[in-house]
């Protein structure tokens, strides 16, 4: 059952904000605008879905008052069976919704992409997942910073690190995290063989400055002539830092900026945004299991999707979801794939908070 008295009650604030949103007295107030604006936004797939049930509903209850009609009756009963479906339907989509919000998922994202077993084949693989990052983060108007990077002799990535921004990042990409393997001939292999090598993605919430204090004491800074590709103006002046966080070991390096300032702050902000994860993991692992799957470091080493290109293949072992459409995901189609993902771990967070088994995924597609 629907908890209706806390539904109604969301459709009525969803009014009162309506109206607060209309009074000139909050556009003086950006920040009371700002969380109304919010709050709004939240509220109304709630008030839409509460709308198309009670609309069902009324056509249930009309269709009922015809069933005794010698000519209506047949096509009603016909017609109530296919709106008790969509019922059906609608209410699962309402308890998603009152789920509990992940409070991060508004937040911007630190993503993080290392080359794993497979040499300069992993390095390529590495970039190509960049890339296709970044090519969905474009269609979704997003915006992708690089924050430090290491090329390999091949022209790959031996590890790049960015930050991405804007609306509902982490929402989409937190399920991200993981091994991603890769079967494909690689541009050296002479004979045709298949290759499988592998890329490692991290994706954690940026790290806000309310949220996190670090004590400058516990840094140790070191500065040094930025490395990479010869003959970059780059490389002439003391511009890389490294900062180490003494107490967890953690060791963060920027030198893509000719200013120092500039590669501290970005090596501040990724420093922040892994100490927040590991501060959150702690959390996961004290009140709960596994539910937080992507989150946790161990979730991290589990192979969680496989790119075969000789098939045009993609898929995602998590949720036995397959596509053979990998050109169009590789270059950044990414919707049908993050929506299936995101539907799974809904799907198994709505099982833990009602208490009942999770019926067994076929996705295809």
């Amino acid at each position: 059952m629907l908890p209706l008295d806390k539904l109604r009650s969301l459709v009525r604030r969803h009014a009162e904000v309506e109206e607060l949103l209309c009074d000139p007295a909050v556009f003086g107030d950006q920040r009371r605008l700002n969380l109304l604006n919010r709050e709004r936004s939240q509220l109304l797939p709630i008030v839409d879905a509460m709308g198309r049930l009670d609309g069902i509903e009324r056509r249930i209850a009309e269709d009922r008052e015809a069933l005794d009609d010698p000519e209506l009756g047949p096509l009603a009963r016909e017609e109530i069976q296919e709106l008790e479906l969509e019922k059906g339907g609608v209410e699962e989509q309402i308890r998603l919704l009152l789920l509990p919000r992940d409070p991060n998922d508004d937040k911007n994202t630190i993503l993080e992409i290392r080359g794993g077993t497979g040499g300069e084949e992993a390095a390529l693989f590495a970039a190509d997942l960049f890339r296709m990052y970044s090519r969905y983060a474009e269609r979704r108007g997003w915006r992708v910073e690089i924050l430090s990077s290491s090329e390999a002799q091949a022209g790959g990535l031996k590890e790049l690190i960015a930050l991405v921004t804007g609306d509902r990042v982490y929402s989409r990409l937190k399920y991200e995290g993981g091994v991603h393997r890769v079967q494909r001939v690689p541009a050296t292999e002479a004979q045709g063989r298949i290759h499988t090598s592998t890329a490692t993605i991290a994706v954690l919430p940026e790290a806000e400055d309310v949220e996190l204090t670090i004590d400058e004491r516990d840094l140790k800074v070191d500065i040094a002539a930025s490395g990479g590709p010869g003959g970059q103006g780059v490389n002439t002046t003391n511009s890389a830092v490294q900062i180490t966080h003494l107490p967890s070991g953690i060791v963060v390096k920027c030198q893509d900026e000719r200013s120092q300032l500039k590669n501290r702050a970005k090596a501040m902000k990724i420093l922040k945004s892994r100490l927040l994860d590991i501060e959150q993991q702690k959390q996961d692992d004290a009140e709960r299991d596994e539910r937080r799957g992507m989150v946790k470091a161990g979730d991290r080493s589990e192979k969680i999707r496989t790119y075969n290109f000789p098939q045009n293949r993609l898929t995602d072992h998590r949720i036995g979801l397959t596509l053979y459409e990998l050109d169009r995901v590789m270059d950044g189609d990414l919707d049908q794939l993050f929506s299936a993902v995101g539907s799974f771990f809904q799907a198994k967070d709505l099982e833990a908070a009602q208490g009942a088994p999770l019926a067994a995924s076929g996705l295809s597609g």
